[in-house]
């Protein structure tokens, strides 16, 4: 197991407004415990990592990508077949985590927009900044009740906003987007 299992349990932790109590007596484990294991002092058991990864909301395999490349490369190179990926076709929305760990300042995600998809209302506020560029296709933001619709090479970047968006084109919408901190 990847010695950044520990970074990512304390992003994602963090990122859900968790305190250590709170996940610690979540997963039914004390905080010394759960401290040690987010500073990579103690790895936790299978079934403990299944506990974290079920109260966090993530798969338990989010822990072990990148597990069987080069130590050296684990936290600083994330190879296209160990991304994690989240939403399906029937959301209008797949997402790839781009980041090799959570624990730097911001997250980098591949966020793929099926045609005639949206969010179905907004996105609430968290503090947070979002950027991205559209690579392909299009893509409509709604910022603060302002419509702006992107082409590719197009960029953005908003902060602490709520926001919704909407593919009104005819091929998937594909985004490159950052987010600081990591929220995955």
């Amino acid at each position: 197991m990847s010695h950044h299992v520990g970074e990512d349990i304390r992003s994602l932790r963090k990122s859900r407004g968790l305190t250590l109590v709170a996940l610690a007596g979540a997963v039914g484990r004390s905080v010394g415990w759960l401290s040690q294991v987010e500073r990579g002092q103690t790895p936790p058991s299978v079934r403990d990592l299944g506990q974290i990864a079920e109260h966090l909301g993530v798969n338990i395999s989010f822990f072990f990508r990148s597990a069987s490349r080069a130590p050296e490369e684990q936290g600083l190179v994330l190879r296209a077949a160990d991304r994690t990926r989240i939403g399906s076709t029937e959301s209008g929305l797949e997402e790839e985590l781009l980041s090799p760990s959570l624990s730097g300042s911001f997250e980098m995600i591949k966020s793929v927009f099926a045609p005639g998809a949206s969010s179905k209302g907004l996105r609430k506020l968290r503090p947070k900044e979002d950027g991205g560029v559209l690579i392909s296709g299009e893509l409509t933001l709604i910022l603060d009740g302002r419509e702006i619709t992107l082409a590719p090479g197009d960029s953005f970047q908003f902060r602490d906003t709520d926001y919704a968006w909407r593919n009104p084109g005819p091929e998937p919408a594909v985004v490159i987007w950052v987010v600081s901190p990591p929220v995955y």
